[in-house]
């Protein structure tokens, strides 16, 4: 599946374009997530509008373990962009405090995101042009362009009404997934970038059902990162699309240290996929799930029991929530 008229090549060069004209000189702020989609945006708008264009990434507290340090520094050591980190974890959760309803934490995450770039916009001067890294796939998932909705992408569905910014510009929002990652490619992103897995905009908000707290986030980061770490262990980061850890709100009874313990069940996700539309189960070894397992119940405080998702899509989303 592709929605391009021509090359790659040809691709970049009108965006390019397209950009330059939609920001008329205006200052143009970009989101920046640390992902392919928005990582490819960045270069992009770098390329039409120079120095008029600041990043602005915005740890929510929704990210995975030592996300914002990697991706900071990351971007920084790659190009000579002005990058803004905002920390805004108080800000978020506070926000979100006691909603469990999957769609209207996305809805809050979106206008929330909205909210803290107009702030840091108008602290540059002006508030100019946002430029998000929206694909194909979130317009298809949030209902738009004809699609019925399956769920409101933070960036799509979640977006606000009442915006303070003259523009939204979205370059790649016609693009699936591979054809971003050959964009990135040609653009010169380095496989650190290129390479990346998915991460949603709502970040765990989506993969931690109920109520978020940092305690429950916290644990989630921490077995998550073990999962991700015996994938690449095992040198299957590239052959799997997207695979990561969820906490879905299930306790039951288990045995630790002799006595009786009721702890919280972690679900592992590892998903095979050419256009993120539709993905099956990637077919992981035993032997690495059996490690994984056991690493995350003997390292993660409050974890007794390991579960492996292995639902297409669809009838399952990629994400639970």
């Amino acid at each position: 599946m592709s929605n391009l008229k021509g090359s790659i090549e040809q691709f970049i060069e009108e965006s390019c374009e397209n950009i330059f004209k939609e920001a008329a000189g205006r200052p143009v702020l970009c989101a920046l997530s640390g992902g392919v989609d928005s990582a490819v945006c960045a270069v992009l708008a770098h390329r039409a509008v120079g120095d008029k264009l600041t990043c602005l990434f915005v740890d929510t507290g929704l990210m995975r373990k030592n996300e914002g340090d990697q991706v900071t520094a990351l971007f920084r050591d790659t190009y000579a962009i002005n990058l803004i980190r905002v920390d805004a974890e108080e800000r978020f959760l506070a926000k979100l405090k006691g909603v469990t309803e999957p769609e209207l934490k996305r809805k809050i995450i979106g206008e929330e995101f909205i909210r803290v770039f107009e702030e840091e916009a108008k602290k540059l001067g002006s508030v100019g042009c946002l430029v998000q890294g929206t694909i194909y796939p979130d317009i298809i998932e949030s209902g738009a362009d004809g699609h019925k909705q399956v769920k409101a992408h933070h960036n799509v569905g979640g977006m606000p009404l009442n915006i303070e910014f003259e523009a939204v510009i979205e370059p790649i929002k016609l693009l699936y997934k591979e054809e971003v990652r050959e964009c990135g490619r040609k653009l010169g992103l380095p496989e650190a970038f290129a390479n990346r897995q998915p991460f949603p905009g709502p970040g765990l908000a989506v993969r931690c059902l109920g109520e978020l707290t940092k305690p429950k986030l916290d644990l989630l980061r921490d077995a998550d990162a073990i999962f991700r770490e015996e994938i690449e262990k095992a040198g299957l980061q590239k052959e799997i699309q997207q695979y990561f850890a969820i906490l879905p709100g299930i306790q039951s009874v288990g045995v630790r240290n002799d006595e009786r313990c009721y702890e919280e069940t972690i679900a592992l996700r590892a998903i095979a996929t050419k256009d993120f539309v539709t993905a099956g189960s990637a077919r992981l070894p035993y032997e690495l799930i059996e490690a994984a397992a056991k690493r995350i119940t003997d390292e993660v405080k409050g974890v007794n029991r390991v579960v492996l998702d292995v639902t297409p899509k669809p009838p399952a989303t990629i994400e639970w929530e």
